[in-house]
């Protein structure tokens, strides 16, 4: 599957949005790396907190859940409404049903 985002793009965010499954995110993964992922659908973590199970939208590239484990809600920064720049590509959705 190609990446719905490219190194380069510039993303319209709302931080604090309340997240659905489907959305891209941007989250802070626990070692402080910011990332952009899909969220998938809710989970919790060890300790029993609220979180999200993020995924890449190409798993044979990049670090998600699958190998960090769900993420933290306090750690989702916010929700991607938009692409910026360049205009949105023609085929390439930034939520899904």
């Amino acid at each position: 599957m190609l990446p719905t985002l490219r190194e380069g793009d510039l993303l319209l965010v709302r931080h604090g949005a309340r997240v659905r499954p489907g959305e891209l995110v941007v989250a802070r993964f626990p070692d402080g790396t910011l990332t952009v992922k899909r969220a998938v659908d809710e989970r919790r973590t060890r300790t029993g907190e609220a979180a999200w199970w993020l995924l890449s939208d190409n798993p044979d590239e990049g670090v998600d859940s699958r190998h960090r484990g769900p993420v933290a809600e306090e750690h989702v920064v916010g929700v991607v409404r938009l692409r910026v720049w360049p205009s949105p590509r023609v085929g390439r959705r930034l939520s899904r049903p």
